[in-house]
């Protein structure tokens, strides 16, 4: 459990990260605040990733073994 705990957090902090970074440039483009706009749109996402990641990973993990066999 406390595996699956940090994955998560792990998991969801760097896709969110990266991911509204890229997105938000795509909408905004590169402004002055664009950092701000970032920082807050990551700050909604993360916990919405997390919380998905920690419940949603094992049937993932599950689904992407019996694909691979």
């Amino acid at each position: 459990m406390k595996h699956r705990f940090i994955f998560a957090l792990l998991m969801s902090l760097l896709l969110s990260f990266l991911m509204t970074c890229w997105v938000t440039w795509l909408n905004l483009g590169w402004n002055p605040n664009f950092l701000g706009q970032w920082l807050h749109a990551f700050s909604l996402a993360w916990p919405a990733a997390g919380i998905i990641a920690f419940f949603v990973a094992p049937e993932i993990h599950k689904f992407a073994t019996k694909l691979a066999s």
